[in-house]
């Protein structure tokens, strides 16, 4: 027998997590791994586990399920599950295999695990190649283009985001941000997130990026200088 595709559920609703793990349960075929209340607690178990497929409510607190779609680089195949159905169409655009209105009735979670199965089979879990990220600037999610981004500044709340192009305030803190960039970007200071590819030179306390020098955390050097020798 094949391996269980691993689930989890971001949910604010405690209700919706007994119903959807019960039903989980019953289908040999999903193991549920991981059980989230809010969209942090989803970026950070997402970031370090692999996941196949995941139950996301809409209407959460601090980060919406849509806006969490949006900020990932990458995520599991998802089935929204929600009260309201006036995301659907634009949910269609990140991904989403399957809409459920709550209550939630076991046949119609059955059907959209058959159409979990039916595009796993057909993809074959291609790799996706991650071009950009969305981040709220404004109050509104703009694309930014990985290879353009130089590196990142910690400004509170917020972080400055230095593009070949330009320079954006992005409404997203540091440790936010790490979650969501792909493995060519490493935090060398607390207050900063860098483009290895980017990187000019490097000094003991520093690298230097667009003529640029920014600091070189203590506690970052070692996992740097590993990275920079591979």
């Amino acid at each position: 027998m094949k391996e269980p595709k691993k689930c989890i559920i971001v949910d604010d609703e405690p209700a919706a997590h007994y119903v959807l793990a019960n039903y989980i349960k019953q289908n040999p075929q999903l193991e549920l791994v991981f059980q989230g209340y809010n969209g942090i607690e989803a970026m950070n178990y997402l970031r370090d586990n692999p996941v196949d497929l995941m139950f996301l409510d809409i209407n959460m607190p601090e980060i919406t399920g849509m806006e969490l779609l949006k900020i990932l680089p990458t995520h599991p195949k998802t089935i929204l599950t929600t009260a309201y159905s006036e995301f659907a169409l634009e949910s269609y655009d990140y991904g989403v295999i399957d809409y459920l209105l709550k209550p939630i009735y076991f046949p119609r979670f059955l059907k959209a695990i058959d159409r979990f199965f039916s595009t796993e089979n057909a993809l074959h879990k291609e790799e996706v190649i991650v071009n950009s990220i969305s981040v709220k600037i404004d109050g509104y999610f703009v694309d930014i283009e990985l290879d353009q981004l130089l590196y990142a500044q910690s400004f509170g709340n917020y972080v400055k985001l230095h593009t070949t192009k330009r320079t954006y305030l992005a409404s997203i803190t540091t440790t936010e941000l790490e979650k969501c960039l792909p493995e060519n970007f490493i935090r060398i200071h607390k207050s900063y997130i860098v483009a290895l590819d980017k990187i000019e030179s490097t000094e003991k306390d520093f690298v230097t990026i667009k003529n640029e020098k920014l600091p070189i955390g203590i506690t970052y050097r070692r996992e740097l200088l590993d990275r920079l020798k591979k």
